[in-house]
């Protein structure tokens, strides 16, 4: 088979097993299936270390100014936890668009590398948070095989973690390897940011100050906010931001808080320069947006 015979296999297995459009979870946590079956509005969400395919129709990724489509038959890695727009570009009932998302391991993408035994990336080859290729023949497979393991009783826990693993190897070996090769490189800038930047995933709503982030990658203030700004495209005060309203804006949505007890529990202590950047980031007040997503049921994801 050819590439494309490939992509449509991996199509027809991922419709085989959603039925419907929408979000749809596997057996295996880190792994969801996507179908939309008309154009999405655009969406503020944050994408983790990911890799995500387009089987059929196609997507847009905006984000720090940068604009990435991501069409049929290619694969989008995101190799650090990043504030994106994304949207649905292409998609009908009749041609769904049709998506994977696979979740990967830091700590399996590590031994991996250490065991291939990999060159060190380029140091003056400038390193980008996404990038976009096109699906080779053996990824698709492996990404099939994953898929047809889920509904497999007998060798799924036993050929699960073989399969993720095949799909590191391809990835570190193929056009996204230069990316995972910066992230998986021990001693540079980047994994001592990495390391911040799972900091404040997990604790954003505290009070910090800059110095003591770049106290915590063991660089200076200026040094901290380059490398920062290189490897997620932001500044650290912007980063900090968009988690705090993103976390906001999902407290509202799913939980039914009001701003008032959304700003607080992020860590903001004036309400009122909270309303400011919410609207700022999302085109619209709190409350208003929020009445918008439930009046549209679209995910915040």
């Amino acid at each position: 088979m050819n590439t494309n015979q490939y992509i449509e296999t991996l199509r027809d297995s991922v419709l085989k097993h959603c039925k419907r459009e929408g979000d749809h979870a596997t057996a295996l946590p880190e792994l969801t299936l996507h179908i939309r079956n008309a154009p999405t509005e655009p969406l503020h969400c944050i994408y983790t270390l990911s890799l995500a395919v387009t089987i059929q129709g196609a997507k847009q990724i905006s984000y720090e100014g940068n604009i990435l489509p991501c069409s049929a038959g290619q694969s989008m890695l995101t190799t650090v936890d990043l504030p994106v727009i994304s949207h649905v570009t292409h998609a009908s009932r009749h041609n769904p668009f049709v998506a994977l998302v696979l979740k990967l391991d830091y700590t399996m993408l590590l031994q991996t590398a250490s065991e291939l035994n990999l060159d060190k990336p380029v140091r003056d080859i400038k390193y980008q948070p996404i990038s976009i290729h096109d699906l080779d023949s053996g990824l698709t497979d492996a990404l099939k095989r994953l898929i047809e393991l889920q509904s497999d009783n007998q060798f799924a826990k036993s050929l699960i973690p073989l399969v993720e693993k095949e799909i590191i190897i391809r990835l570190l070996q193929g056009p996204h390897g230069l990316q995972l090769r910066h992230l998986a490189s021990s001693g540079v800038p980047s994994s001592q940011i990495l390391k911040v930047v799972t900091w404040l995933k997990h604790n954003f709503a505290q009070t910090v100050e800059m110095d003591e982030l770049a106290e915590k990658a063991h660089m200076s203030g200026t040094t901290f906010r380059q490398h920062f700004k290189t490897l997620t495209g932001t500044s650290p005060l912007q980063y900090l931001k968009t988690l705090r309203l993103q976390e906001a804006r999902d407290q509202m949505l799913m939980n039914g808080l009001d701003a008032t007890q959304a700003s607080s529990m992020v860590g903001y202590e004036s309400a009122t320069q909270f309303s400011r950047e919410y609207s700022r980031l999302f085109g619209l007040p709190p409350q208003k947006d929020i009445q918008r997503l439930r009046k549209q049921q679209l995910p915040i994801r």
